[in-house]
């Protein structure tokens, strides 16, 4: 299928379809990725797209690489599953599907993808030569009783939400640069450069307000200074902490624990959502702040494919611009 017919079906099928996570959107990638650096593969049951494979595509090197957009957690496939299959059919549907994707795919010397957690069958990239490591994610899957996930909370989260109310405030109405420079100060007690520019947290959120699709939480003292700040995305699934920051020097008031908390009466209040996805951590005290609000570990697969032909590329490439500037200084072999 022509690649720009499929990119336009492809637009099509997210304005009408509600299971599409957020970091899947078209418009997300037009953001993230820059409209002509992302493209998708589809397969259709007749006139019905039933799988798509959205990508994000750079050159490096003489190399084509697939992988993560920046400030994306997840990508990789989506299915839609025929009504009541039983489920020997449904693995040989998504072995089926699978292969027309991989098959589909452009020629590329990487690949790196986090697949959704509902892809729990990575069976078919398996048999295609492709590798698997497992990450995870926390997730409170159950926000209709709010008294009962508060309960669940650790007692010393629930101690530092009701300390941290005492000294700041919730506030939603600062601007996106109050925000970065909150964000920013995370990465500089690290002694870390912050990853990502204003200008491209100005691009993504741009089209996320477009989309009504974030919220940003500050919390701030009497005095006026910022303690924390959260900035919340949602789809028609789930919410999701999206991005953190902290001034190290206010950290202790909790202010951060409380912003989790109004993150989550917000996502069952005024979205109406059941689901809150706190984007997962690897990291060691990340993650055990996550399960100390009673979030569930859930997994999720991040596929991979190294053709191990990008050096020998770059050195093909090397050679000759070699020559060409040797003879350029006047020397001869």
């Amino acid at each position: 299928m022509n690649s720009l017919y499929a990119k336009n079906e492809y637009r099509q099928l997210c304005s009408s379809e509600s299971t599409i996570p957020i970091f899947f959107k078209d418009w997300w990638l037009d953001a993230v990725c820059g409209p002509e650096n992302w493209d998708v593969t589809i397969v259709k049951n007749g006139e019905q797209i039933i799988a798509t494979l959205p990508y994000f595509m750079t050159r490096k090197f003489l190399c084509n690489l697939i992988r993560m957009p920046p400030l994306t957690q997840t990508m990789g496939i989506w299915l839609k599953y025929p009504d009541n299959q039983k489920y020997s059919n449904r693995l040989g549907f998504e072995k089926e599907v699978m292969n027309k994707l991989i098959n589909n795919m452009p020629r590329f010397d990487y690949f790196q993808q986090n697949f959704h957690y509902t892809v729990t069958n990575w069976l078919p990239f398996y048999w295609k030569g492709f590798k698997q490591t497992t990450r995870y994610t926390y997730i409170i899957k159950d926000l209709s009783d709010l008294d009962a996930v508060f309960d669940s909370f650790k007692s010393n989260i629930r101690g530092k939400i009701r300390k941290a109310s005492k000294i700041v405030k919730i506030i939603v109405n600062g601007t996106l640069e109050d925000f970065y420079q909150i964000n920013k100060k995370t990465f500089e007690r690290q002694k870390l450069a912050i990853p990502y520019s204003l200008e491209f947290v100005q691009r993504m959120d741009e089209a996320l307000r477009k989309h009504n699709a974030r919220e940003i939480f500050f919390a701030v003292d009497t005095g006026g200074s910022y303690h924390s700040a959260l900035y919340l995305i949602w789809d028609e699934q789930s919410s999701y902490v999206h991005l953190v920051g902290e001034d190290y020097n206010l950290r202790s008031s909790g202010a951060g624990i409380l912003l989790i908390w109004e993150a989550i009466k917000f996502t069952k209040e005024k979205l109406s959502l059941n689901r809150f996805d706190f984007e997962g951590s690897m990291i060691e005290p990340i993650e055990e702040t996550r399960r100390s609000f009673g979030a569930r570990q859930v997994p999720y697969f991040t596929i991979s494919k190294d053709q191990r032909n990008c050096f020998i590329k770059a050195m093909m490439g090397i050679r000759p611009m070699a020559g060409r500037l040797a003879r350029k200084l006047g020397f001869r072999r």
